[in-house]
This record gives structure tokens, sequence and C-alpha cells, in this order.
């Protein structure tokens, strides 16, 4: 391993069932295997409650030594309520100072490290991740898997003009302060790109997630998830994720209101659940399942005929859906109702692994999904050709192997 340590800062890690924290995880581990020491300070597990998991609750901060390096969690200062923004904000701030805090000792207080690696959304890990940094006099890439305050601003959760300033102000100074800014798409590198001065624009580099093509495969749709829900014979349309702002997943509840036979599932949590299932109430053909763990996800995703993948307007070029590519993975077709001109848009069309239509459109949306149900044949050639192409662009070790060279990049530079 390298004489160096490579600091992680996360939200998330493993067994946390957090997307980012999935992949972060991953990321992890095929640093490990190019030979980098890896210690990882992240949160307390909590994501699937909004609250720390039982089994760790009662402490501040946890440490465990591993064989590649170390984990340190501490707590998140969750919330429930995720439309309560000064409760977060605060929550954030909270959580990255002790983040900053346990990344100064993190594999030995003032030995200088190889790389600090920050993950954002929260914002204010761009800030901790600077200071860990500069402690550790080492270069800091800054991961930015949705940019904000843009899609907090354009679905309206962040509507006070001083702390829309002060949110621009902190992404702004987060990716000067960086040495390289990773996105997961084009949309997302112009989008910062715009934010910097010119010569500060090439640091911004395009990292595409990724995702476990070994653990998720192909199989049959007639899996014990499918039985224990009550979805039989009838043809299973599924969203699988967060059910948030972002997420338009009151057209799935229309669309189960105008599609009577075909069986809905939601399968996520989020601040809008509670909204979409008083939406859904007497529509038997719709069920709301809580999230399941991330052993299960394989099988989850099997279980439908046709995923769903909305995303409300203006949120194309500031959030990619990753989880496309884990409905990829599975050889399942993909409705994406999302801007036309983003990266999954393209990436559905070019590859041919399902249909994009305008976001917000119940009627397209609701017409698209009984037109694609009529087709069974294509949707089985949607599903493998969305396979075949995961299997050939969106590795773990691609992406593993695209960080190795940074960090080298950056070490040389």
């Amino acid at each position: 391993m390298s004489s160096r340590p490579v600091i992680v800062l996360c939200p998330h890690f493993a067994p946390d069932t957090a997307p980012t924290g999935v992949i972060m995880t991953r990321i992890v581990e095929e640093l490990v295997a190019k030979g980098h020491a890896v210690h990882v300070v992240t949160s307390l597990p909590w994501y699937r409650q909004h609250r720390v998991e039982a089994t760790w609750a009662g402490c501040l901060w946890r440490h465990e030594e591993t064989g590649w390096g170390s984990i340190t969690r501490v707590t998140p200062f969750a919330g429930k309520d995720k439309a309560n923004i000064p409760r977060r904000a605060a929550g954030f701030f909270g959580f990255s100072f002790l983040l900053g805090v346990r990344g100064i000792f993190a594999g030995g207080v003032g030995r200088k490290a190889e790389a600090v690696i920050a993950l954002s959304p929260p914002l204010t890990l761009g800030l901790t991740g600077w200071f860990v940094a500069k402690i550790r006099r080492a270069p800091l890439i800054f991961n930015v898997q949705d940019v904000f305050p843009d899609a907090a601003i354009t679905t309206g959760q962040l509507s006070n003009s001083k702390i829309i300033a002060l949110a621009k102000w902190l992404e702004k100074i987060s990716y000067q302060s960086s040495d390289a800014v990773v996105v997961l798409s084009r949309d997302l590198q112009e989008n910062v790109r715009a934010k910097l001065a010119r010569p500060r624009a090439s640091k911004v580099h395009v990292i595409a997630n990724f995702v476990d093509s070994e653990s998720i495969v192909p199989r049959s749709s007639a899996t014990a998830y499918r039985d224990a829900h009550g979805a039989g014979a009838e043809k299973v349309v599924m969203y699988a994720g967060n059910v948030g702002f972002s997420q338009s997943v009151e057209l799935v509840v229309e669309a189960a209101r105008q599609l009577p036979d075909v069986a809905f599932i939601v399968n996520g949590e989020g601040s809008e659940r509670l909204a979409r299932e008083k939406e859904a109430k007497g529509l038997s053909n719709i069920r709301f399942v809580d999230y399941q763990s991330v052993d299960q996800l394989g099988e989850v995703l099997a279980s439908a005929d046709l995923h769903v993948v909305p995303l409300r307007a203006g949120l194309g070029s500031v959030s990619v859906p990753s989880k496309a590519y884990s409905i990829m993975a599975a050889s399942r077709p993909i409705l994406a109702a999302i801007d036309a001109e983003s990266e999954v848009a393209r990436m559905v069309t070019n590859v041919g692994c399902g249909r994009v239509v305008a976001p917000d459109d119940p009627n397209v949306f609701v017409a698209s999904i009984r037109e694609m149900l009529e087709d069974p044949t294509e949707l089985v050639a949607m599903g493998s050709r969305g396979r075949e192409w995961v299997m050939a662009n969106a590795s773990p070790q691609a992406a593993g192997e695209a960080y190795h060279r940074l960090i080298l990049s950056l070490n040389n530079a």
C-alpha cells in the first residue's frame, strides 16, 4: 500500500443503505485494490429511517481499524423533517464539523495524506474537505453527486434569498478551493464550469457513477418480493428510489389511477412519501414499500416489468438519477420522464434501453406506460440492450481506475 493514506469524507458508507454510500464503499474497495491505504470518516448508519439505527446509537462517534485503513463514524445530527431547511442546515454544519475534526486524526494526526476525497451533498463538506486537506497537506478532490443549491431552488425547497446567497457562496468557494471537482455527467460538468473562472474550468472532471453488475443480474420477475407485495400475474411498473421534492412520483400515482389493471410499486422513502400515499388513498393497485437491504436490490429490480425514472423539469443538468444504471444492470426497460437534453435522456435514447418523455406531463407519461406494456417482446429487448451497455461502460473497476489516475496526477502535478 501507499505510504500516505487517502482520506474519504462522506455522508454514508456501508452498512448504510444510501445509494451514495453504496457507491463510495465500492470506490474505496477499488482504491484499496490499487494499493491505497484508505481512512473513511462518515456517519453512523441512519439513512433508512432518518435516525441513527438502534445498534449504532448512544455515542458521538465510533472508530474501527480495518485491514486497509480505518472507518470512523460520527453522529449525523439527523432529523426526519427534510422540509425543515434551517434544521437540516444546522445538522449539516454540525455533522461537517465533527467529520472535519475526525478527518484531521484519521490515520495519524499530522501525517501527510495522498489525497482527501469529500462528497457533496451536503455542500458543507466542501469546506470540511478543504480544511482537512490543508492540515493533512494533500490535494482535495470534491465529488459532487448533485449540484446544490440549484436543485433545491428549482424544486422550491429553497426560497429565502439570504440562504440562497449563502449557499451559492459556499458552492463557489468549495469549487475554487478544490484541486479537482468530480461530477457524474457532461451536464453537471458544464454547470460547474460555468461557475468557475476560465483557468479553473479544466479541473472539473467527469467520472460517472457505476453499478455492481456482478450482484445485480438478469433474473426472472417471479420473485418472492413480487409475491410478498401482492403483484401476481399482472404487469408491474416500479419506481425505486428516494421519494422527495426532485422526483415526480405523483406521476406514478396518476398512472395507477388511470391503469387499474397494472400493479404499481413505489419502493422507497423520503420527505414526500406521505403526501404521495395520501394521493393514492383508495387505489388498490399501488403499493408503497420501505427501502430494502442492499443485498435485495437485484431481486427488487427484477420484480418489475418496467421501471420509471421521473425527475422534475429543470433538474436534468443538476442531478443524475444513478438508479438508471442499476435498472439497466437488471436487464429491465426504463421510462424516463426527464429533461430531453439530460445525460440520462441521451443514454436511454442512444442505448435503446427504454423511452424518454417530457417531465411532469401525466398524460404523456401514462400513455407511454400503456404503449410500452403492450409490447412485451420489445420490453425484453430494451432490457437486454441496457444490460449490454452497463457491462461495457459502467463498471466499478473503471470508476476506481479513474479515481486512482486522478490521485496520481494531482500528486505529480
